[in-house]
Parts: C-alpha cells; sequence; structure tokens
C-alpha cells in the first residue's frame, strides 16, 4: 500500500509539474464539440464504462446511435473502462488504451471508486484525485484530442442526502467542476443530471433500481438516460427510449357484494404498504371513484403504481410482498381491471 501511494504521489506530481504549475497550460478545447468525419471516440473509466461497452450499455447505445444517424462521418467509439478503476490506474494506461489509439474525443467518467473505496481505507485523496485529472487532461489535450470530462454520479440513489457517500461526492464532484473551468475542458456534470432526474423520479426514495441496478451500476434506464445525456453533449440527436418516461401499472378493483367493510380495509391498507416493501416501485397512489358520470361499472377502488422501467415491473409482480397481498385481495375480489402505460 505504501509503494502504491508513493507511486501515485510521483506520477501526480509529474503531472503537476508538466502542467508548471499553470492550470490553463495546455489546456483544452473551449468550443462545444461538434462532430466530424472519421472522429474517434474514446470513453475512458471504470466498470460503469466497461459495462457499458457491453450489449445495451451506454457506449455501445451511442455507438449505434452515431452508426444510425451520422453513418457518413465514419465516426468510430471505443470503451475504455476498467473495473475497479481509479485516477491512478487511469494515468497508468493512458498512452496504452488511449493516446496510441489516436482519438480526437475523450470521455473521462470516473471517480466512483476514489470516493468508494474509501470504505476500506483505499479511496483517493481529493489532491491527488485533482492533480491526475490535470495530468490525463494534459496528455491528451497534447495529442490534440478534445475532452468531455464527467462528474462522478451515485453511490446510493435516495434523495434525501442519507447515502453514505453523498457528501464526498459532491466534493469531489467540485473538484472536477474547477478543473474542468480551469482547463476549459467540456465538462458533463453527470452528478447534478441524475440527482435532478432523481429527485423528480424517485419519489419512494429508494436506493437502487432507478438508474442503478445496485446502486452504483447502471441498469438499463440508466444506460439509456446516460447515453442520451452524452449524446447531448456531443451535439448530436439522441435516440428515443423508455428512459424519459415512467412505466404506470393502473390497477381498479370491484369488491364482492358480501365483501365486510373490514376486509376492504385490509386490503386498501395492504396494498398502500407495498411501496415500503417493494423498492422499485417509484410512486404510489390510490382512492375511490368520485365520478359523476356512473360509468365505473361497479369498480370502486384505484390504485397507480409507477417504476422507472419494465425491470421495476419484473421485480415487483413475482415480489414476496405483492404474491402475499394477491392471497389477501383475492376471496375479497369480484372483478380486477390492470392497464399499463408509459408516461412522460
Amino acid at each position: 500500500m505504501k509503494d502504491l501511494s508513493r507511486r501515485f504521489c510521483l506520477v501526480a506530481a509529474l503531472a503537476f509539474a508538466i502542467l508548471g504549475g499553470n492550470p490553463l497550460a495546455g489546456r483544452a478545447f473551449a468550443d462545444d464539440i461538434k462532430l466530424k468525419a472519421n472522429d474517434r471516440i474514446i470513453f475512458l473509466g471504470d466498470s460503469i464504462t466497461q459495462a457499458g461497452a457491453g450489449p445495451g450499455g451506454y457506449v455501445t447505445l451511442v455507438k449505434e446511435a452515431l452508426a444510425k444517424n451520422y453513418a457518413d462521418l465514419k465516426i468510430d467509439v471505443i470503451g475504455a473502462g476498467i473495473s475497479g478503476n481509479k485516477v491512478l490506474d487511469l494515468i497508468n494506461r493512458l498512452d496504452r488504451d488511449v493516446l496510441s489509439k489516436k482519438p480526437t474525443i475523450v470521455v473521462i467518467y470516473i471517480g466512483i471508486n476514489d470516493v468508494w473505496h474509501w470504505t476500506n481505507g483505499k479511496g483517493t485523496k481529493k489532491e491527488d484525485f485533482d492533480s491526475g485529472l490535470r495530468g490525463i487532461i494534459k496528455n491528451i489535450t497534447t495529442a490534440g484530442a478534445k475532452v468531455i470530462l464527467c462528474t462522478p454520479t451515485v453511490i446510493g440513489e435516495k434523495t434525501d442526502g442519507t447515502n453514505p457517500q453523498d457528501k464526498m461526492l459532491d466534493e469531489y464532484s467540485d473538484v472536477s467542476r474547477a478543473i474542468a473551468k480551469e482547463t476549459e475542458s467540456e465538462m458533463l456534470d453527470l452528478r447534478k443530471l441524475f440527482l435532478d432526474y432523481l429527485k423528480q423520479h424517485n419519489k419512494a426514495n429508494a436506493d437502487k433500481g432507478i438508474l442503478t441496478s445496485d446502486t452504483v451500476h447502471l441498469n438499463p434506464a440508466g444506460n439509456h438516460f446516460l447515453a442520451n445525456r452524452m449524446l447531448e453533449k456531443l451535439g448530436a440527436a439522441p435516440f428515443a427510449s423508455n428512459a424519459d418516461k415512467k412505466l404506470r401499472h393502473f390497477v381498479l378493483f370491484k369488491f364482492k357484494d358480501d365483501a365486510k367493510a373490514d376486509q376492504v380495509a385490509a386490503v386498501v391498507k395492504a396494498f398502500g404498504a407495498l411501496p415500503s416493501k417493494i423498492d422499485t416501485i417509484i410512486d404510489f397512489e390510490m382512492g375511490t371513484d368520485v365520478s359523476v358520470e356512473m360509468k365505473a361499472a361497479g369498480f370502486t377502488h384505484g390504485f397507480m403504481v409507477t417504476f422507472a422501467n419494465e425491470k421495476g415491473r419484473e421485480t415487483y409482480l413475482p415480489h414476496p410482498a405483492h404474491q402475499e397481498f394477491v392471497k389477501l385481495v383475492g376471496p375479497v375480489i369480484d372483478k380486477v381491471l390492470v392497464f399499463d402505460y408509459w408516461a412522460k
């Protein structure tokens, strides 16, 4: 561990020396990114980017969108993510995995492990994170490529600030923001974009299941969301996806004529308890019919369950809590109507 820390300090010091102590030395391109013929875009990062280069991943989705909408430009897209990587790791493999491939645009998406690994005492100090990023940007821009620097996203999707690493992620994001400004790199503030999205779509304050599968790594909705944010930053047309929509699961109950009031109340209470038991439910509403048109056909109680995506629904339907509820409601229900749809 001491040797690794010493190595990091040496590399970081060298990076700062190359910059000559001037944050604007060897600065990146200040103009907006504009795609051109034969661009080669490399996505440099950790396991999120490594998975992103696989089927359905955000790198793959960007590649497919550019190939479809900008076929004449013949743009090459390369994923260069390795699981567990931190800033030091990017420095050590920059020549091999990035510069040797002669990119024109490099997207740097790093910082999750630099923060997350502090849980086992192996995180990256902020000053080392700062100097390391500056050295990487200096080497990339010296090679003639443009840089898009991303802030780290989330380690937990709760929106009330109770994810354990929230404060540190904000601090490291501030480091990235300052570096982008001082080096005139393009900034893609993914942390802000993710938090804004979650505040709108994570009403149940779940720690995962909206954009991530495990609090960190992206689920299908997260990959679609991130791919579109990348495309927007590249000045490219976004592609249509369900990542910007919510899946509504609408349920109507018509109770049996002999159902007792306490049985109906028990069903309503049990349905209302499901959001606290199934974390893929991101919003929930319920009510009784008050229509004046007299067309309810005997249905008296309505429930609106909202999911971020199909995966949320797939988790919900067989979930033990939902199955237990189905057993409870079965004996007192005459008819059930279920209607699912996508909503903005």
